[in-house]
């Protein structure tokens, strides 16, 4: 059953087998409507707790909402575009009005700009930027005030390449790096008033992410030019995410190739840069 919000009643709560009982904590997620966004939503859900989901595609969004009050949790849709601080707070409001609580917000909306340098302009890096960054901190400014109250999490979605950039991917790269520089930051600042900042440094997950060209539309057609055995389902993903989460770890560096790429980065340079240009050598996947 749900009301005219579609919020399902609290359904009493399931322990969470990480941090005790998680069944009345409130996560807003953006870029909630498909891939890793989505399939946190599910894991959060899964452990009894209340979604306000936010993204611009409403249409998933509903979809999602009602798979999850199916499943008995409270869940929210808001359409918002992490670019219009109108809509951003919007959503925010609304998820004060029907739980009057935020405890967690995951900053997940975010695309890949592609291409080699020269192939790019200046507005390319400046729409990354909107984005993966100004997004985020759109974010994380408009939900601070319910996480300084409830000692929450705000939790910020980097990326492997956030610690070990990859050719023909700079203004993405320098996205996640700027992102993780934040992270930084801002745990330090915030450590007095009891809230955690987690950074989730994912590696290769199967998602939409690589058919979203650099304006950020869908292509479906798209062929993913990585072979499946190299990414790590979404659900698998989110399910270490969300332990990480709740163990408010400072960061979480998701798949084994993606730990191995940050230390190589890290410890041997001069191989890692080897590796990534025969890697990405046009016709390699």
């Amino acid at each position: 059953m749900t009301d005219g919000s579609g919020v399902a009643p609290d359904p009493g709560g399931a322990a969470d087998g990480d941090t005790g009982r998680s069944a009345d904590r409130v996560i807003l997620i953006t870029g909630a409507s498909s891939g890793i966004g989505a399939a946190l939503a599910r894991e959060f859900g899964r452990r009894g707790c209340a979604l306000v989901l936010v993204a611009r595609r409403l249409d998933r969004l509903t979809a999602l909402r009602d798979e999850l009050t199916r499943m008995g949790c409270r869940a929210l849709a808001v359409k918002a575009d992490v670019t219009s601080e109108q809509e951003l707070a919007e959503a925010f409001r609304q998820a004060h009005r029907l739980f009057g609580r935020i405890d967690i917000v995951v900053a997940n909306a975010g695309f890949g700009v592609r291409g080699a340098f020269t192939s790019l302009t200046l507005d390319d890096y400046r729409r990354q930027f909107e984005i993966n960054v100004f997004g985020a901190l759109r974010t994380i400014s408009l939900g601070l005030d319910a996480l300084t109250r409830s000692k929450g999490i705000a939790v910020l979605m980097g990326s492997v390449v956030g610690h070990a950039a990859f050719p023909r991917i700079s203004p993405y790269a320098m996205s996640k790096f700027a992102l993780r520089a934040f992270a930084d930051s801002l745990r330090a600042e915030l450590a007095p008033t009891g809230v955690a900042v987690v950074l989730i440094s994912p590696g290769l997950v199967q998602s939409e992410f690589r058919q979203v060209d650099n304006r950020g539309v869908v292509h479906p057609e798209y062929h993913d030019p990585y072979p499946a055995w190299l990414q790590l389902s979404a659900e698998t993903a989110a399910r270490r995410m969300v332990r990480a989460i709740l163990k408010r770890r400072r960061e979480a560096v998701i798949t084994l190739h993606g730990k191995a790429a940050v230390m190589l980065a890290r410890h041997l340079p001069g191989l890692f840069a080897f590796i990534t240009r025969r890697l990405t050598m046009p016709g390699r996947w």
